[in-house]
């Protein structure tokens, strides 16, 4: 059956109808930017001048974000964080990690590490959806690793160390909207299409001195890590403010365009604000309104990036979802392999608070019109 023919009122509709969780909503100031320096950047080499000086402007940028300590490092590679998962496993763990998986995210790198065979099988701390796991000191252990963000559910725990190992915490999408100490983390890793509003093909990672010097291990003790994968020349070549690989051009300055805009109205602290300002919304409609729950019960561990609200099972989340689209507010679909009656709600920081409160009119104004 088809959706039926449902018209929102102009007035309830959200100024920007973009709610996807990555690809995230792009600024149009940012495509401004993009546009005004296309012509003598887009198509150039990315080991020239023009091209460096935006992934150094990128890597300043990113430092100044995050208030990297002294001795932590920007470094970028290609491949978004499915190939980090995969640079980590080469490249950080040196014998035994303890992972946490509690979403579809973390489980990637629990899998990765099972499968090296040059690698002890992982301790797995793991947690059903839409809770959390937590780490804990482990005899034995080198590198612990979590989720700071679930993108998959919407759950999110703190950064903390954990024990004597490597502190991992994948912000894949977390970074630019949640809070962090990197004093409390030595590889803080993310890709660029979800808070920080560009695209996606990067991994970017804030490495500590420790973790810098674990890299150099690995590489000197002669395990067999593939070019693309090795995090020793993904070091060696951001410090010369490039890639190894050719980057999307488009995506760098996309980024780093993002990030002075955060540092321009205030940096972290109101990056954090305003995407906690925009759950407030969500989550207080959600405890409201009779047929929405917030997926994550505990509110502690609520993301305030990405918002999980189940529906009663009288309400067809497909079908808000699809007319919500037919109307131009896109991509309230839950992760695909959840399989919930479910909206997910990116809540980064490009995203208006007043669009996350006309969202939710919407969607009240929907499932009224389909009962």
């Amino acid at each position: 059956m088809g959706l039926p023919d449902i018209r929102i009122p102009a007035e309830l509709l959200p100024g920007d109808g973009r709610f996807n969780c990555g690809p995230s909503k792009i600024r149009p100031a940012q495509l401004d930017a993009l546009s005004a320096v296309a012509a003598g950047y887009l198509g150039t080499s990315h080991r020239q001048r023009t091209v460096r000086d935006q992934v150094a402007r990128l890597r300043r940028g990113i430092a100044e974000l995050f208030r990297a300590p002294d001795g932590y490092e920007v470094v970028l590679g290609n491949g978004g964080t499915t190939a980090f998962w995969e640079v980590a496993t080469f490249g950080l763990v040196r014998e035994r990690a303890q992972l946490a998986s509690f979403g579809e995210f973390g489980q990637k790198l629990v899998d990765s590490v099972t499968a090296a065979p040059f690698l002890a099988d992982p301790s797995v701390r793991s947690a059903p959806a839409g809770t959390v796991a937590t780490l804990v000191a482990e005899d034995g252990v080198d590198t612990y690793g979590t989720p700071q963000n679930e993108t998959s559910t919407g759950a999110a725990v703190p950064v903390r160390r954990v024990g004597d190992g490597l502190m991992l915490h994948d912000a894949t999408s977390g970074a630019g909207g949640l809070p962090v100490d990197l004093t409390e983390t030595d590889v803080y890793y993310f890709a660029p299409q979800k808070c920080l509003g560009s695209e996606g093909g990067l991994w970017i990672a804030l490495l500590s001195p420790a973790a810098l010097d674990r890299a150099a291990e690995i590489t000197a003790s002669g395990r067999y890590v593939p070019a693309f994968l090795d995090l020793t020349t993904a070091i060696d070549n951001s410090r010369k403010d490039q890639t190894y690989n050719t980057p999307s051009l488009a995506t760098i300055l996309l980024a780093a365009e993002q990030v002075d805009w955060i540092l321009g109205n205030g940096g972290l602290d109101w990056s954090v604000a305003r995407c906690a300002e925009s759950a407030a919304v969500l989550y207080d409609w959600a405890d409201r309104t009779d047929y929405t729950t917030p997926f994550v019960a505990e509110p502690a561990s609520r993301s305030t990036v990405v918002g999980t609200v189940d529906l009663a099972d009288h309400v067809d989340a497909a079908a808000v979802s699809g007319v919500l689209r037919e109307n131009g507010v896109l991509d309230t679909e839950p992760y695909r392999k959840l399989g919930r009656n479910q909206l997910r709600v990116a809540l980064f920081p490009s995203i208006e608070p007043a669009d996350v409160a006309a969202l939710t009119r919407c969607v009240d104004h929907v499932v009224g019109q389909l009962a």
